[in-house]
């Protein structure tokens, strides 16, 4: 018997210290799967926001499709708005035996202009404004004591935009400051 009561007991020490190795392996086990369970999570939110990121990149992709299609089209018919322009400045307005072909070119040019808003292409006509490299390509500087330096005195041909987007930039002379004359002979004496 007691024989018995010491295997009994013995047992019950390995059935504790077995209990406890087995929890041992259970709670890593559990952290393991805790951990894996947070990076899955982690990685699941990632994805997500990256597909949200794609689809909102796709969308304003399409949108810009959309609005910017006509570009190089709205480009090609600046060559015609500029044609009938200077048509129409070297024309006489007074002479009568041309009125009817100038009335033409003004209806003409009316009508393109007027399409061409309708699909948001503005012109940029900026006489007398400052000069704005965003917008306009200066072509040559000239002096002036009339304006400050920076403005635009002439424009060669008009800029235009295609949605609030550079079509094509103005053309212009821009003022700069006078130079300074040379002292002459009676101001040196």
């Amino acid at each position: 018997m007691a024989d018995e009561q010491k295997l009994d007991n013995q047992g019950a020490e390995l059935n504790e210290s077995g209990d406890a190795g087995v929890n041992e392996d259970l709670a890593a086990r559990v952290q393991s799967l805790e951990e894996q369970l947070a990076a899955a999570q982690d990685q699941s939110l990632r994805v997500a926001a990256e597909l949200q990121n794609i689809r909102r990149r796709a969308e304003q992709d399409v949108e810009k499709a959309h609005k910017f299609a006509l570009e190089k089209f709205a480009g090609d018919l600046l060559g015609v708005v500029d044609s009938l322009e200077r048509g129409l400045e070297l024309s006489s307005p007074g002479d009568e035996s041309i009125k009817p072909m100038r009335e033409g070119l003004e209806l003409t040019l009316k009508l393109l202009i007027d399409t061409l808003a309708r699909y948001q292409v503005a012109s940029v006509d900026p006489h007398g404004e400052p000069f704005n490299p965003e917008h306009h390509q200066a072509m040559a500087m000239e002096e002036s004591t009339n304006t400050e330096p920076g403005t635009v005195l002439r424009v060669f041909q008009k800029g235009y935009l295609l949605h609030g987007r550079l079509l094509r930039p103005a053309m212009v002379v821009v003022s700069k400051a006078p130079a300074e004359a040379p002292p002459t002979i009676d101001e040196k004496a």
